[in-house]
């Protein structure tokens, strides 16, 4: 479990497909922390460690995994959101996020705000997805709040400490983005179709 508050970057260092996985290799400053088996959020992605040594870690990626979020386009030296998991009885400064990617979504717009910056991202809404008007989201393992929420496509507003602490500020137009749907939204809309 995560909040989406997220703690440090890191740099992909190596990528080596095994079969159907990928094993991902990760430089960050949080890394000598890391215990083996220990769950870390990777973009919004619960990854297990697997190895670690004093400034960087390796988990693995399966087609899973893979299929449904943007590690299928990681390329060495890519900057990446790193959470780890939330400890019982601290402060829940986000949202409820559980590491589990429901889909990519891409970025169609970046606007400078003068002093914030309003990305917007559009999704594929054969999914079943929604997003509301001031409801939460995950981008990349940030908890963002929702702004201009339409049937396949959302915007949020990002503060300049955002900006300059997640990958936030590497974002180019038609970059593709991990999406976590609020998981409280995700039961409500599945009990709506069941009555």
């Amino acid at each position: 479990m995560f909040t989406g508050i997220i703690e440090n970057t890191g740099e992909v260092m190596a990528i080596v497909k095994d079969k159907s996985n990928l094993h991902i290799t990760i430089k960050s400053d949080i890394a000598s922390e890391l215990k083996i088996d220990q769950s870390v959020a990777h973009n919004g992605v619960c990854l297990t460690v697997v190895n670690r040594n004093t400034n960087s870690y390796t988990v693995t990626a399966i087609d899973e995994t893979i299929s449904k979020s943007n590690f299928k386009s990681l390329k060495i030296s890519d900057k990446i959101n790193l959470e780890r998991a939330m400890k019982l009885g601290d402060r829940l400064d986000g949202h409820i996020v559980q590491g589990h990617v429901d889909q990519i979504g891409i970025c169609r717009a970046i606007k400078n705000e003068d002093g914030s910056w309003v990305f917007t991202f559009e999704y594929d809404a054969s999914t079943d997805n929604i997003t509301i008007e001031k409801g939460s989201i995950s981008v990349n393992g940030v908890s963002l709040t929702v702004i201009n929420s339409k049937n396949n496509q959302f915007s949020v507003a990002i503060i300049p400490y955002t900006f300059e602490n997640t990958n936030f500020g590497k974002l180019k137009i038609n970059d593709t983005v991990n999406l976590e749907f609020d998981v409280i939204g995700k039961y409500v809309a599945k009990i709506a179709t069941l009555k």
